[in-house]
């Protein structure tokens, strides 16, 4: 048999090394590029998460144990088929039940008091005419009693996000990757009120961020979606529209500059009719303080706020003007979660 010499051997070793390193780097690029194609699916500007709206003609509803979607519920039908379990929450315009229908758990909203009718009837304006995978479901409502059905969300708002993630069975979600994902619902909420189908919303219901969190609910399989709809002015430029939320004196740091009292510091006492409205880009003021909440104390968590600190600057200009759109610091939320996916996936490959 004759033999290889030593030039001969190191030649053959180098024939099978360049091989299986070309596999490996192919193999690399297929991934990322998988990776990428499926971060722009997900996250793409324009595109909604799908829901179980999906399929639905307007004024129905579909909840994801149901098999076909149904007209929303009026008077007859929730006074025969709806039944209250027990009270769940409570705010100023409304008591909020944990109730069933055909088996289903809704939540009944109902009215407190008859001095905050305008705003309850306001709220299911909105309601009805913002349906979208950004806003919970409507179920169905009775004018004559003043009842909201909406869909329930046995995680419920905002507020419980740490104490959920805590339980053994959804410790496995507590990461960067899903925490981000909610910022990024929150953002994607922001600018689709800012550019909805009946004008540029702000959310009034938000001058601290025990309220502002309160806003939202946490669906099951950890989306975000607005719930309290009750304080949703419009802001109309070419109608010299602007907004004020409330008619009492805002403090503090969590609120926009321009919502509070101009001449606080001249001892002039605070005049509803003296202050000034304002738009918008309130709601981009606070976003950072939003999204600190939801990243938590999670590995990682340092790095994603390394990468939003330019956005969350500009996010926090004094002057309104030259903070961004909800969709500007959407596009980078987008951008900061596919390149941390990416960089994750190719650091895993390495190993």
């Amino acid at each position: 048999m004759p033999r290889c010499s030593v030039g001969q051997r190191s030649r053959t070793t180098v024939a099978y090394i360049i091989p299986v390193v070309g596999i490996c780097a192919a193999a690399f690029l297929l991934t990322n590029i998988f990776i990428y194609l499926y971060l722009d699916s997900v996250y793409q500007p324009g595109l909604q998460q799908v829901s179980p709206l999906v399929g639905c003609v307007p004024q129905h509803f579909k909840m994801p144990t149901m098999k076909n979607c149904t007209a929303w519920l009026q008077c007859s039908q929730i006074n025969a088929e709806v039944h209250d379990l027990k009270l769940i929450g409570q705010g100023a315009v409304k008591k909020v039940y944990l109730a069933e229908w055909r088996g289903q758990k809704v939540a009944l909203s109902r009215l407190s008091s008859l001095n905050y009718l305008e705003d309850f009837l306001h709220g299911l304006s909105m309601l009805q005419a913002l349906q979208s995978p950004q806003v919970v479901q409507l179920v169905g409502f009775c004018l004559e009693e003043h009842i909201i059905l909406t869909e329930h969300h046995p995680f419920g708002s905002l507020l419980n996000l740490d104490g959920v993630l805590e339980k053994e069975q959804h410790k496995q979600h507590n990461n960067w990757e899903m925490r981000l994902r909610l910022a990024i619902d929150y953002v994607t909420i922001l600018h689709y009120l800012h550019n909805s189908p009946v004008g540029r919303r702000v959310m009034c219901d938000s001058n601290s961020l025990e309220k502002t969190l309160s806003q939202f609910l946490l669906t099951n399989d950890f989306h975000l979606v607005v719930n309290d709809l009750d304080a949703l002015p419009e802001v109309d430029m070419s109608r010299n529209l602007l907004v004020k939320c409330g008619h009492r004196e805002l403090t503090g740091d969590f609120v926009a500059p321009e919502q509070l009292w101009p001449f606080r510091n001249n001892g002039k006492p605070f005049s509803d009719n003296l202050m000034p409205e304002y738009d918008e880009k309130t709601d981009i003021w606070k976003i950072p303080d939003v999204t600190w909440f939801l990243m938590g104390k999670v590995p990682g968590g340092d790095l994603v706020h390394f990468h939003l600190f330019q956005i969350h600057e500009k996010c926090k200009k004094k002057d309104p003007n030259d903070r961004p759109s909800a969709f500007d610091v959407l596009k980078v939320y987008k951008s900061v979660y596919s390149s941390m996916v990416r960089d994750s996936a190719g650091f895993r490959d390495m190993l």
